[in-house]
């Protein structure tokens, strides 16, 4: 690489991470606050929600790279313009690609990364994540319930206790169970127990009040009774994997005997799309930011910031990605507009870079519009100055 690529490159390079990192950490504490109740929760330790934290990364990294390689190119050549770089080098007689071949070797550099990090490693790091959470939940009344608050076990199955004591011991339980659509049923209990295997609740003294449809309402007292766990334990302790979860070969050629994927094949076309046109982006936007700063222009121009035009197309292309990847879940016909969107972006800006840079007035339109001109000057005084006389 010559002596003035490897300066733009290495500008370029600087300003891109010092955009990256400030945008990166701050989705990236958004991200982990949200995840804050896994140790309020689950009374996990802080080494296995900085573990969590460290996996969520992946997952955010490919949405900031292009938006952070525009801000960097754009700023880079605005700064180069502004110094009368660009146009010392366009004096000296220096080639365009002398500034595009660094910066796209740079932004397809940083598309195969993200191509890396959305396929390979994002994936198992979602499985790794969703792995932790069901664990983490999969001691259900032990764990999960605080005292003398109530919690969510899940849809229609609230449980509350009133002191939580040694061995497994809970006072004062309450559980509400609306799962079934036919009937409530309210459980009280002075005393009860998490069964070592944790797939039962065993309450003593107690009484459960059971609501039918119409409103009737029976109550019966007990001296011990058993609240099965099971089926919620064994769905807590398994993670639930979904598209977005899964590997580019999985996506490639799914399995018809997957539950999700039975219940959601849409959604497996849509994200295998989403992967095979993302991991492009950075190097679209770079020809974009190319097109608007690439140019030695003007002071006295008056024209937006480079950097908010680009950040504006970037933008919309990537929000008019989204949106027709998500219309692919329901319908396939949207395959055709999300590779056309990005393809188009590319065959424009190419068009674009490869004419000539200034598009300048030709000569010859110049001295007859000059021409013009002196012919509309002269008739206007000529005018003005009989104007006069007659007066």
């Amino acid at each position: 690489m010559k002596l003035l690529e490897t300066y733009i490159v290495r500008r370029v390079g600087l300003m891109f991470l010092v955009a990256l990192l400030p945008v990166l950490a701050i989705i990236w504490t958004t991200q982990v606050l949200q995840r804050i109740n896994l140790v309020t929760d689950s009374g996990q330790s802080i080494g296995s929600f900085a573990k969590l934290a460290t996996l969520i990364l992946p997952t955010i990294i490919p949405i900031v790279l292009p938006f952070a390689l525009v801000i960097g190119i754009t700023q880079t050549l605005t700064a180069m313009n502004n110094d009368s770089e660009l146009t010392v080098m366009e004096a000296a007689g220096a080639n365009r690609s002398v500034i595009f071949r660094p910066i796209m070797l740079l932004a397809i550099g940083i598309s195969l990364f993200s191509f890396v990090v959305d396929n390979m490693v994002e994936p198992k790091a979602r499985v790794v994540a969703r792995q932790m959470v069901a664990e983490a939940y999969a001691d259900l009344l032990s764990t999960v319930i605080e005292e003398k608050n109530f919690r969510r076990i899940e849809d229609g199955l609230y449980v509350q206790i009133s002191q939580r004591l040694s061995g497994r011991i809970l006072k004062g339980l309450f559980v509400a169970d609306s799962r079934d659509p036919a009937f409530d049923l309210l459980y009280y209990a002075k005393e009860g127990a998490v069964d070592p295997s944790g797939t039962s609740l065993l309450m003593r003294d107690g009484e459960v009040h059971r609501k039918t449809v119409d409103g009737n309402v029976s109550v019966i007292k007990f001296d011990s009774y058993s609240f099965d766990l099971s089926d919620l334990t064994q769905s807590r302790g398994q993670a639930t994997l979904r598209s977005g979860d899964r590997g580019l070969g999985f996506l490639l050629n799914p399995d018809p005997s997957d539950a999700d994927v039975k219940a959601k094949p849409g959604s497996y076309r849509a994200e295998l799309n989403r992967r095979l046109t993302e991991w492009a982006l950075p190097a679209i936007f770079a020809l974009i930011s190319l097109v608007i700063a690439g140019d030695a222009r003007s002071h006295r121009e008056a024209r937006l910031h480079p950097m908010v035009s680009a950040l504006t197309i970037a933008f919309a292309l990537r929000w008019a990605d989204f949106y027709v990847a998500n219309q692919i879940e329901n319908s396939a016909t949207y395959i055709g507009w999300l590779y056309a969107l990005n393809i188009g972006a590319v065959i424009v800006t190419v068009i674009l870079l490869v004419r000539t840079k200034k598009r300048a007035m030709p000569m010859t339109v110049r001295m007859r519009v000059s021409r013009i001109l002196i012919k509309l000057q002269e008739f206007f005084v000529a005018r003005g100055s009989s104007t006069g006389g007659g007066a």
